[in-house]
């Protein structure tokens, strides 16, 4: 079967599947929201990484790796200011990390190694102590460890080489160490917000009411997007919102036809609907082919020449038996795609459609085109 038509009876399963199943599937609240202060920070740090093959950053066109390597030499009570390094076996790097939430000193966490100059690769080199330090200016972590870049790297001596993967970007597992805690004290908290991921101010009322109807006068939806509750007396906020993540709802969302066109690739919503129109695809062909003929004076002429006479073939073929298809007011996606499917049309030609059933007003939905 090919990929295009796979893709279009993948749609209609799908969405005949939707429809024979519940309306709406029920979501808990810890996976549609976002709380408060509940999230990781950003470090990022700068360093130098060495043991490399070879493949390092050349000093003459990376002055900032020379100068790094200098003062690094020097604290270590080694004078390099006057000599000329010539060492590709050193590269400057960035190194960036994510804090996690609630983070406690000691604590390990990932670190990404990546490039700055112009070094071919950071495979097997080793990160020097880098602090890594956050929005604020304050050092969080503490990274140091052997570069994994996951790239394989062959040449040969004609100069060809082939490459798989980025071997200037790499990761340390576990490679930085928590050194400073993020302050932030959510037990004490007398009002926390839950932020929607998919801001909707009937899935905000939703949430608002379930929460309700488990801890009353706890929950108030103040916008699309916000959600704010208060913990009951006598209990603090941890505790009561690991109750309220576990409590289900069912979340709402905008009618919405979401289209790829480089990929060839629709995705549409339950909520989708078209209201009566009439359909009718086909495909017109129009080929020209030329070929060329000689054009040969006749015998024993004065003045004629041989030449080369283009010939044109033109033929016009029209796609034909495609009828005009009917869909109703208030038809759902499953018709839709149903009825689209009949007329054997691919993705690429589904795409065209849609937009040109919005632009005649009769798809009752919002088109987002990628």
């Amino acid at each position: 079967m090919r990929p295009m038509r796979f893709l279009s009876a993948l749609v209609l399963a799908l969405s005949l599947g939707a429809i024979a199943g519940p309306a709406f599937a029920k979501s808990r609240i810890k996976d549609i929201v976002e709380f408060e202060g509940v999230r990781q920070n950003q470090l990022v740090g700068y360093g130098i990484v060495v043991g490399l093959n070879g493949t390092g950053d050349a000093l003459r066109n990376a002055p900032f790796t020379k100068q790094s390597l200098e003062a690094m030499l020097e604290r270590l009570g080694v004078n390099t200011r006057d000599a000329n390094l010539n060492t590709k076996n050193v590269a400057a790097v960035m190194v960036t990390a994510n804090l996690p939430a609630f983070a406690a000193p000691g604590a390990r966490i990932d670190a990404t190694v990546s490039a700055l100059g112009d070094s071919k690769s950071l495979l097997g080199g080793t990160l020097l102590v880098t602090p890594l330090l956050g929005a604020d200016g304050q050092a969080y972590a503490v990274a140091q460890g052997t570069v994994q870049t996951g790239s394989v790297s062959a040449g040969g001596a004609s100069g060809s080489t082939i490459t798989k993967g980025v071997p200037t970007a790499g990761r340390i597992a576990g490679g930085a160490s928590v050194e400073r805690e993020v302050n932030f004290q959510l037990a004490s908290m007398g009002v926390l917000r839950m932020t929607l991921r998919n801001p909707d101010f009937t899935t905000a009322r939703r949430i608002a009411d379930v929460v309700n109807a488990a801890f009353p006068g706890t929950a108030m939806a103040e916008n699309p997007t916000i959600v704010s509750l208060r913990p009951p007396a006598g209990t603090n906020m941890v505790a009561f919102m690991a109750q309220v993540e576990n409590l289900s709802v069912e979340p709402d969302a905008p009618a919405k036809v979401v289209i790829d066109e480089v990929a060839g690739v629709i995705v549409m919503g339950d909520a989708v609907r078209i209201s009566t129109v009439a359909i009718q695809q086909g495909n017109l062909t129009i080929t020209v082919r030329e070929q060329p003929a000689v054009s040969q004076p006749a015998p024993f002429s004065r003045g004629g020449q041989t030449t080369v006479v283009p010939q044109s073939d033109v033929s016009v073929d029209e796609e034909k038996g495609k009828q005009f298809l009917t869909v109703r007011s208030g038809a759902s996606l499953a018709t839709l795609v149903a009825g689209l499917n009949a007329l054997g049309v691919t993705p690429r030609d589904m795409i065209s459609i849609l937009q040109t059933i919005k632009a005649a007003g009769a798809l009752q939905a919002e088109i987002e085109v990628m």
